[in-house]
């Protein structure tokens, strides 16, 4: 199991930080996760969120491609069908070339219209065109043998690509199209394996990556005492973009995946232990978790993504390398 970060470089209106200042500084501790062992850097993308949610993540990618030397960069998710697969093609391709071949995209459909108005996009069509863009995408990276080719093409060959989806229709396409599935939910591996099999492709080269909500501390008690507010400002913002452009808008769904139950703040002990637990019987590549939430102290992000990489990670290697002495 690679471990990683999930990033969205959210700046929060009231946080008086200027966008050079914020990128910066991320951009320093990204290299630095590069330094204590982090196996991947995973970027996610929205438009039009006022605290100015990650909209290009390739640009991104190709600044942390230049600062590092070992990490894996790659997506959870891009919205593939707002884009061509021209343009997605060779900014992939180039940020593989830049990074000597540590790319790894991951894909979904996305959820919120505006965005789809935004880019013109199909959004009734749009699993059908996620289905055409990673074909087309493949075509052009060389991959099938046919047709116009991008240059520079990418150091991989094939590229490592995911699905990101949360239900069985989008798990079957998933593996229909060989994959990997973004998503830690057992209930979805069936179809994720049905899928892979309709395509041709061997079941047993099932691999799930996904991200587990938690934030690492030393003195869990007060660490959620700070934290809270901003936890649940990040979930008050999915309930307000997640349904705008809809019939719910005005009165949207309470969103609770950021509520305490919801997402484990503990010890590296505590967290690993949770970790083993929720990924047993899964067939794991990537896990990641939220680098910070918004709003959060500097010292407090810094030491969370301390503790993952130089504990919680450690104690998982550990654990699959003597996977007897892992909790029941």
């Amino acid at each position: 199991m690679r471990f990683g970060l999930h990033v969205d470089m959210r700046n929060r209106p009231d946080s008086g930080d200027s966008w050079p200042s914020h990128y910066g500084r991320w951009l320093e501790r990204l290299e630095e996760a590069d330094r204590l062992g982090a196996d991947a850097i995973w970027l996610s993308e929205h438009h039009f969120f006022d605290d100015g949610y990650l909209p290009q993540l390739w640009t991104f990618a190709s600044a942390i491609a230049a600062r590092t030397s070992r990490v894996r960069i790659g997506t959870a998710v891009n919205i593939l069908p707002l884009h061509s697969a021209v343009e997605l093609a060779e900014q992939i391709a180039l940020v593989d070339v830049i990074s000597g071949g540590r790319v790894e995209p991951g894909f979904g459909v996305g959820y919120r219209k505006p965005e789809y108005q935004a880019f013109n996009g199909d959004f009734k069509g749009r699993y059908r065109v996620f289905a055409d863009r990673i074909g087309e995408m493949r075509e052009l990276w060389g991959e099938t043998g046919t047709g116009r080719t991008v240059t520079p093409r990418p150091v991989q060959s094939p590229v490592p690509m995911w699905g990101g989806f949360g239900g069985p229709t989008g798990a079957r396409m998933a593996g229909r199209l060989g994959l990997g599935l973004q998503s830690l939910d057992p209930a979805l591996l069936a179809a994720y394996t049905d899928g892979l099999a309709a395509g041709g492709h061997d079941p047993a080269s099932a691999r799930v990556a996904g991200s587990f909500e938690m934030f690492v501390t030393d003195d869990p008690e007060r660490t959620w005492a700070e934290i809270g507010s901003h936890l649940l400002y990040r979930g008050k913002s999915y309930e307000r973009y997640m349904f705008e452009g809809t019939s719910l808008e005005a009165n949207p769904p309470k969103y609770e995946g950021h509520a305490k139950e919801n997402v484990l703040v503990g010890t590296p002990q505590q967290i690993a232990d949770a970790i083993t637990t929720r990924t047993d019987g899964l067939p794991v590549e990537h896990l990641y978790t939220w680098a910070d939430h918004p709003g959060i102290s500097d010292d407090l992000v810094d030491r969370h993504i301390e503790l993952v990489l130089s504990e919680v990670a450690p104690l998982l290697r550990q654990r699959a390398a003597a996977p007897d002495a892992a909790p029941a």
